[in-house]
């Protein structure tokens, strides 16, 4: 089957529709930002409970972890992030859901070879070059700053 590359574009964009840019940038930002409203929400009723800044903090990122890990598992993340596309990756809920759909996509096959062996297929890239650029960035600061700043 022999086919012209102007038929195989028109195939594609059939196949394809454009998506709605405007539209999908309102409600990722949106979604996104009601993402961070909660975590601050969340922030202020740790804090005022008698923690301190520190305590609170790690506590609103243990808690969004939590929530996403068991939104993802019962299926109502992938819902709202069907929705808010980039709107749930920037806060730290995209990460808990690239670590928890993987290990759930997998889990038949095994604790060894399904969930361990690909619970971090997504996020593994995340943290490897998360920590190289922060190990590069540090770097540079301390050379910087403390070598080249006295």
């Amino acid at each position: 089957m022999d086919i012209s590359k102007k038929q195989y574009d028109e195939m594609v964009k059939k196949a394809s529709p454009n998506s709605p840019i405007l539209l999908d940038c309102v409600k990722a930002f949106l979604i996104g930002g009601a993402i961070c409203c909660f975590g601050q929400l969340l922030f202020y009723i740790f804090n005022k409970s008698g923690m301190s800044m520190d305590e609170s903090r790690t506590l609103v990122s243990v808690a969004l972890v939590v929530i996403t890990a068991i939104l993802t598992g019962i299926g109502v993340f992938d819902k709202i992030a069907k929705h808010a596309g980039a709107g749930t990756i920037v806060p730290i809920t995209g990460f808990a859901n690239s670590v928890v759909s993987p290990a759930l996509e997998f889990k038949s096959e095994g604790f060894i070879m399904g969930t361990g062996a690909n619970i971090f297929k997504i996020a593994g890239p995340v943290i490897l070059y998360g920590t190289t650029a922060a190990s590069v960035y540090g770097l540079i600061y301390f050379i910087v700053e403390k070598v080249m700043g006295k």
